[in-house]
């Protein structure tokens, strides 16, 4: 499945139904009176959140979606039926835009969560609505009321409990693909990773999501190497695993590179709870290990891990360490089942007995 974060839709609610100005006509009945129905009301448009979904790659086939018209009022005081309401589906962590890109309109956080994003116009009277006792035989019916239309833009920001950030070739996916059953793209030159990978980890009977983010480069946040189009999904995420490559010439500046970025991007994304890891450790020499680590540890300023995503050395240890940071404040549905344990079977109502008993 292809991946896509963002589409522009034209969206239009059905309009309402036209009332209908009509008379009883009938043998022997001389003042019959009216008898117009009123129009449908037309179908609105509604966006659910379905579960399953991580791409809105549907929205790229097709961009117009129309809710039906409201039918017509009839004689004989027959109503006109309401319009078919049209359900867009989109992914968890969808946000509706305005078509200045800019105006939130709504953000999902909930599966099954629906929002009304355009009501239906409402249907028009009929004459016999408009019947009183001063005017017995009205000859006037109201049109039905247009739907609402405009363009929107849906937007992706995936939720996963737990991310993914680096330069190119720091071993993201190898790490990805090692800790859970994804299965990303990997190869020995920058920017394999060209779209976020999620993947559900299980850690000492603890389960959670962990996305794997397209590297970062020095002047991502202008637009350089794939540029900071995929850092909106960064936002989403709980913890943050930085992984620093231990091959590469100073770990120190690696690690500042991208904690720029972070910075340069949103301000709130520098107070993310980030540990840092270092990896590829079984590709250096000890000593080599030895210098990298001092470097990273001078930088972040913190203890970095370290660890291998071939030889699995220090995973588990890395996966424990993001499970107690996740537990404090869970955000997918996967990590609150699993930090709430399994549920207590409730007891059975006693079925009813003759005896009272």
């Amino acid at each position: 499945m292809k991946f896509l974060d963002e589409a522009k839709v034209y969206i239009r609610s059905g309009d309402g139904g036209n009332g209908c100005v009509s008379f009883r006509r009938e043998k022997f009945i001389e003042f019959g009176g009216p008898n117009g129905g009123n129009g449908g009301r037309g179908g609105d448009v509604i966006v659910e959140v379905a579960d399953g979904l991580n791409t809105l790659i549907d929205y790229r086939y097709q961009q117009h979606f129309k809710a039906q018209k409201g039918s017509h009022g009839m004689g004989s005081d027959r109503h006109g039926a309401g319009g078919k309401d049209i359900v867009l589906k989109v992914p968890l962590g969808t946000q509706i835009f305005d078509e200045d890109r800019e105006t939130l309109i709504h953000d999902f956080t909930e599966v099954g969560e629906k929002f009304v994003l355009a009501k239906g116009g409402n249907g028009g009277f009929g004459n016999a609505h408009f019947k009183s006792s001063t005017n017995r035989a009205p000859r006037n019916a109201n049109p039905g009321l247009p739907g609402e239309e405009r363009w929107i833009w849906l937007r992706l920001k995936l939720i996963a409990d737990a991310g993914l950030v680096g330069l190119p070739n720091a071993g993201k996916s190898t790490f990805l693909s090692v800790v859970s059953a994804a299965k990303p793209k990997i190869a020995d030159y920058p920017f394999t990773t060209l779209h976020p990978q999620l993947g559900v980890v299980s850690i000492d009977g603890r389960e959670f999501v962990l996305a794997d983010i397209p590297g970062l480069i020095e002047g991502a946040h202008e637009g350089a190497g794939l540029g900071d189009r995929f850092l909106g999904h960064v936002e989403r995420c709980r913890v943050l695993l930085h992984l620093v490559d231990a091959t590469c010439e100073h770990a120190g500046k690696a690690y500042k590179t991208v904690r720029s970025e972070l910075e340069a991007y949103d301000e709130n994304l520098a107070d993310k709870i980030e540990i840092v890891a270092l990896n590829k450790i079984d590709a250096v020499t000890p000593e080599h290990l030895k210098d990298q680590k001092a470097r990273l540890k001078r930088a972040a300023k913190k203890t970095p891990l370290l660890l291998s995503g071939v030889s699995r050395e220090g995973v588990p240890e890395a996966l424990r360490a993001l499970v107690a940071l996740i537990d404090e404040a869970p955000v997918s549905a996967k990590a609150k089942r699993a930090s709430e344990g399994p549920a207590e079977a409730e007891p059975e109502p006693a079925g009813w007995s003759p005896l009272g008993r």
